[in-house]
């Protein structure tokens, strides 16, 4: 029998929790500039990302 060494589904879990304990107490307000936030964090990274694969 092969034990796992990487369940995706708890990973999910955990990932979900932290973003909670995150918001909580947030207003929606509060909320909405968050995950605006987080989103330009994303595409800043992702520019970083091509930027260093097209350099290779």
């Amino acid at each position: 029998m092969k034990t796992k060494t990487f369940d995706c589904v708890e990973m999910k879990r955990q990932g979900a929790k932290r973003v909670q304990e995150r918001l909580k107490g947030m207003t929606t307000e509060e909320q909405l500039i968050y995950w605006d936030k987080k989103y330009e964090q994303l595409v800043q990274r992702q520019k970083e990302c091509r930027e260093r694969l097209s350099a290779e």
